[in-house]
Formats: C-alpha cells, sequence, structure tokens
C-alpha cells in the first residue's frame, strides 16, 4: 500500500506519522511519500519521520520529493494538508477583519473566506494530477475549510472524503470522563465543518444508550472550559457545541479577546520554529510534546481509521466525516457537504440517518450552507462582486457596510494568491 501527503513539510506531519507507526496493523504501509515545495522543511520533517518508523519497527518506506506528479503516482490514497500562504497569509485572516469588527478567524468569517479562495483552485489542481496518476485513489481532505474544499473536490468529480479532528477530540475527551474506551463512544456528531453540536453521546454505537445528560450534570464545567465557553450556554443548550460556536454564540467578547492578544498564526509560527529546531536534531525519534501545543490532535488516528476502511482494511465502521448530504438533512440540497457519523467502506461513506433538528441548528447550518454555495463560486469564478455576497451572507459578516470594506481588505491582502485580481 501507498500513501501520499501533500502538505508534508509541515510541522504537524510527525504527529501523523507516529499514528501510522504505532497503527501499522490497522494501516500497513508499505511506502509513504511526503510532498511539499518547501525542500528545507520537508527534509526536517522527512528525516524525523524515517527516525520515528525506525524507533517503532515499522518496515514502511518514507520518501520525499517536491514534485506532486511523482509523488503521487501509484499512490492508493492522498491525504491533503497544505496551507496556501502559510502561517503569514494565516496572520492576516486573523486581523484584518478584526479592523472593522469581525471575527479574525482562519476557517470562518471573512479570513475563512479567504483561505478558501486561496486553497480551492490549488487543491483541485492538485486533485487532477492524482486522477491522472491514479483515477482509483481516494483522496482525503484535512485541508481547511474542509467543507468547501470537500464540496470542490466532490462536485468535480474525485474520490473525496473531509476529515476533521474535532469528533475524535471531543470522542476521547468523553472517553476519558466517562472511564470508558474510545470505541465505546458513538456521537450523534451534526453539522457542517466547524459547525457542529454533539447532540447525543451514546455508548456502544448508534443504538447505543445516550449518556449526554449524565455526561453534563456530573462533567459540565470541565466541558465548558474546554469549549471556553460559560457553563450557562451548554446547560441551556442541552447538547455540546464545537469550540468554533463561540464565534457566533459570543462574537463581540471573542472580538474583544483577539483584539488584546498576539494572533495564533503568530503563536503557531513560533512553535513551528521551535519544532523545526527540534526535528533537526538527529538523536530525535519521536513527536516532541510541544506538538500537542500545536492543534491537530488525534488527527492521526482519525487519518488512520478513514483510509483503512476506505483501503478495505480494519476501520472503524463509523466514522465522522465530511461527505455529501443526498437527504440526510432535508432542508440541505443534496449536494451539500455535511459532517455528520457515516458509515464508511471501499465504496465510500453514507451518511447515517439523522433525527429531524431543532430550529436552533437547523437555521445556522441552513444559513452557513448558503454562504458556502456563494463562497465555492467565488473560489472557483473569482470576481469582487461574488467575494462581496459570500461575506454579505455570512452570519459573521452580513451587514452591507462590513461586506463592502472586508471585500476590499480580503482581495488586497491576497491579490498574489488570486489570479483574477
Amino acid at each position: 500500500m501507498k500513501l501520499a501527503v501533500v502538505g508534508g513539510g509541515s510541522t504537524y506531519t510527525p504527529e501523523l506519522i507516529d499514528g501510522f507507526a504505532r497503527l501499522r496493523d490497522t494501516l500497513p504501509i508499505e511506502e509513504l511519500v511526503l510532498v511539499d515545495p518547501a525542500a528545507d522543511r520537508l527534509e526536517l520533517v522527512g528525516g524525523l519521520a524515517r527516525r520515528i518508523f525506525a524507533k517503532q519497527g515499522h518496515p514502511g518506506v518514507i520518501r520525499t520529493t517536491s514534485d506532486v506528479d511523482a509523488g503521487v503516482a501509484d499512490a492508493d490514497a492522498v491525504l491533503l494538508q497544505l496551507r496556501v500562504g502559510g502561517q503569514a497569509a494565516r496572520n492576516q485572516d486573523e486581523t484584518w477583519p478584526l479592523e472593522c469588527g469581525c471575527v479574525g478567524q482562519e476557517t470562518t468569517g471573512a479570513g475563512g473566506l479567504a483561505k478558501a479562495l486561496r486553497t480551492v483552485p490549488v487543491v483541485l489542481d492538485i486533485a487532477e494530477r492524482v486522477r491522472r496518476a491514479n483515477p482509483n485513489a481516494w483522496i482525503i481532505d484535512f485541508t481547511n475549510p474542509v467543507g468547501i474544499v470537500t464540496r470542490a473536490l466532490l462536485q468535480a468529480g474525485h474520490k473525496a472524503v473531509g476529515l476533521c479532528n474535532v469528533a475524535i477530540g471531543f470522542q476521547r475527551k468523553f472517553a476519558k470522563l466517562l472511564d470508558v474506551t474510545p470505541s465505546q463512544v458513538h456521537l450523534d456528531h451534526v453539522g457542517l465543518n466547524h459547525l457542529t453540536w454533539e447532540l447525543g453521546v451514546r455508548l456502544g454505537g448508534p443504538d447505543g444508550e445516550n449518556v449526554l445528560p449524565r455526561l453534563l450534570a456530573e462533567h459540565g464545567d470541565a466541558v465548558a472550559e474546554d469549549l471556553h465557553m460559560p457553563r450557562e450556554i451548554v446547560d441551556r443548550l442541552g447538547v455540546v457545541p464545537s469550540y468554533y460556536l463561540r464565534y457566533y454564540y459570543q462574537h463581540d467578547a471573542v472580538v474583544r479577546e483577539l483584539r488584546t492578544k498576539p494572533s495564533r498564526a503568530a503563536q503557531v509560527a513560533e512553535m513551528e520554529r521551535e519544532l523545526l529546531t527540534m526535528y533537526g536534531d538527529p538523536a530525535l525519534d519521536e513527536k516532541p510534546a510541544l506538538l500537542a501545543k500545536r492543534g491537530g490532535a488525534f488527527y492521526s488516528e482519525a487519518a488512520v481509521d478513514l483510509a483503512a476502511s476506505l483501503l478495505g482494511g480494519g476501520g472503524s465502521p463509523y466514522q465522522v466525516v465530511n461527505t455529501y448530504n443526498n437527504g440526510t438533512l432535508p432542508f440541505l440540497p443534496d449536494d451539500a457537504v455535511i459532517e455528520v457519523q457515516a458509515a464508511v467502506d471501499g465504496k465510500g461513506a453514507r451518511p447515517l440517518p439523522v433525527a429531524p433538528l431543532n430550529p436552533l441548528y437547523a437555521g445556522l447550518i441552513a444559513n452557513v450552507t448558503a454562504y458556502e454555495d456563494l463562497a465555492l463560486e467565488a473560489a472557483l469564478r473569482g470576481g469582487r462582486d461574488r467575494v462581496f455576497k459570500a461575506l454579505l451572507a455570512h452570519p459573521l459578516v452580513g451587514q452591507y457596510e462590513y461586506a463592502e470594506q472586508l471585500t476590499d481588505q480580503l482581495i488586497a491582502h491576497n491579490r498574489e494568491h488570486l489570479a483574477w485580481a
């Protein structure tokens, strides 16, 4: 089995490598290719990756290349984890929206739209190269904004599934609080990427006992603290919103908070400098503790599980993924991309049935889906007016004056990445 990781020079990658090494019985990789245009980073990350495999006795071969076509040739699956523009572009996404009093964040709001516009054309180009090299290869997208990127891939006819680590993070945390194994925890996870709620926490599978009320009663403080939200919000909802819902439920408070501290991109950039220095140490043969602060917790386990199921191996029968709606949420079009529990195997991902949603959740999902329609149109066809309409539709912007200002700011800060600009 051959896997390729596009964006393999990311400081995330040792987390992925560690999972591949530990879970090699689930996903028996014979060849792993790390693909990245940044040759200096790729050399450091590749060296550590080989040492991790060697220490854990993994027999697979790890290669590195800056040539996408060579890297994806004959791959059974290709993982996408790229960041167009790097942390510098992310820093812009997180700062200029604040000038208009809007949240600055790299996956939602105006910053998220900027990232989508930079990313979608690049991902589609890579996907076409994968299709030419091996039309049967699966594409697993971890590149944000995952929902929009996955929809672009699916609409272009690619064999693609989107992946996020939010759900597996909740699964692991809830399992610890309930003192059970993670495999016993099944989430009623519903929504769009970075716009989800845990409506139930079931033990044993989709039909198991819902222990969410007990979880919140006994561990509500811990859950709320992890979300960076007041417990009152969680108690009144009676469900667990993702961390990203704080940008909607506490928008103005978050804007005030973001204005008083360095951007997350600035913090991550400093971590990356430290991590790359560590990766260059020939004595280092395991992922360093600092990597846990970088983000992407449990990404490797989720990626291994999904790849194993898609490639006919021993992955879990049910996984939270991003895929076509196909009637699962009846108030959305079939070709909307949703993030829910799905049955996953070699044929792809098929969402499990979802009970009718409370309008409190369905309304926001429908609103953001409409924004994602417009965002994808802007990413594929370009043009100031399309950018403006996407921003005007986003619930974190929504005002004419703000949308006008943010459109000009977005184009000015991203001109080098937008062919039409």
